[in-house]
């Protein structure tokens, strides 16, 4: 079972049920499609809400200005956060994912505070192609503003100072160091597991009986689904692209109906598979590409040595022409 807090209100006693993991990050690394998988494991239940944010704002920071920024329904209550887990029957394991845990600086501590036994997974990616797919993310959802990538990048410090989301935050997010070592700090080595998104490309089905054995599920389970999840890229068509967000995510009747007729994980691939093949692949410049690797150089040497990984792919220059 997950964390349990006991709650007495006059004569009445709930007992609230709490994450015992959490995938903490990072943004555009995989974890819509880490989430995904877990969540067809029989002994794992994760929260219906894959991003609640619940470590990582108030109610008054949450309030981030970004074009079409999600944050804003970020849950802040702590009733309102239990209530993610109310539905667990038999689970072993029970997370949530937010990607916005490893990023927050308060978030470490926040965990540590009410879940301190909680085991913690994290997904990292080329912070350079990290970047710029957080860039086609909001790209392909048309809330870029920016010409191009080069321009969003410029556009960053006055955007950050502005208090948009942390999907807009490019080049900050991949700074992960830091970022890692708070949750050093508060947590033991052996509560937290770090993979490579390149370790979840090559052999997903690998990264997952690690994941398994690390959250003390069967390793043997094997998804139905391992399509990727969440891809970015740009719309080819925008008609197609708004017909699947209003049929499958913005609430209305058709929304409605298909929660009630189609089983959750078809809807999922129904969805994923439409999108995906209405994305045209972007790749991001080589020149900007080698000057992100010189900005983070001195990070990922460091982060290499902190979660002993080899990370001297992350370091290789593209050839300009």
């Amino acid at each position: 079972m997950g964390w349990l807090q006991i709650s007495i209100s006059q004569t009445r006693i709930f007992i609230l049920t709490l994450p015992n993991f959490l995938i903490i990050g990072a943004a555009k690394s995989g974890t819509s499609s880490l989430y995904m998988y877990l969540k067809q494991h029989p002994e794992i239940f994760m929260s219906p809400v894959k991003e609640p944010h619940f470590f990582s704002f108030t109610s008054e920071s949450k309030m981030t200005n970004g074009p079409g920024d999600p944050i804003p329904n970020a849950i802040t209550n702590f009733e309102e956060y239990t209530q993610l887990f109310n539905n667990i029957d038999k689970e072993k394991a029970i997370g949530e994912a937010s990607t916005s845990y490893l990023y927050r600086p308060e978030a470490a501590k926040r965990i540590f505070e009410l879940i301190p036994n909680a085991k913690l997974i994290a997904i990292l990616r080329n912070p350079a192609e990290r970047a710029f797919s957080a860039y086609m993310h909001v790209v392909r959802d048309q809330r870029e503003t920016a010409k191009n990538f080069n321009e969003a990048l410029l556009f960053e410090k006055d955007r950050i100072e502005a208090n948009w989301d942390p999907i807009w935050h490019f080049t900050n997010v991949g700074f992960y160091f830091k970022q890692i070592s708070r949750y050093y700090q508060y947590f033991k080595p052996n509560q937290i597991k770090i993979f490579l998104y390149d370790e979840l490309v090559i052999n997903r089905l690998k990264l997952l009986i690690e994941i398994f054995n690390f959250l003390n599920v069967n390793p043997n389970f094997l998804p139905v689904n391992l399509d990727k999840f969440n891809v970015s890229g740009q719309q080819k068509n925008k008609l197609i692209y708004f017909f699947t967000k209003i049929i499958f995510q913005r609430p209305n009747p058709f929304r409605w109906l298909s929660r009630q007729t189609i089983p959750e994980n078809l809807r999922w691939k129904v969805t994923n598979w439409i999108r995906a093949n209405n994305l045209k692949k972007q790749e991001i410049p080589p020149k900007i590409r080698n000057e992100l690797i010189d900005l983070y150089r001195e990070d990922i040497i460091n982060l290499e040595s902190l979660i002993n990984k080899d990370l001297s792919l992350w370091l290789e220059k593209t050839t300009c022409d």
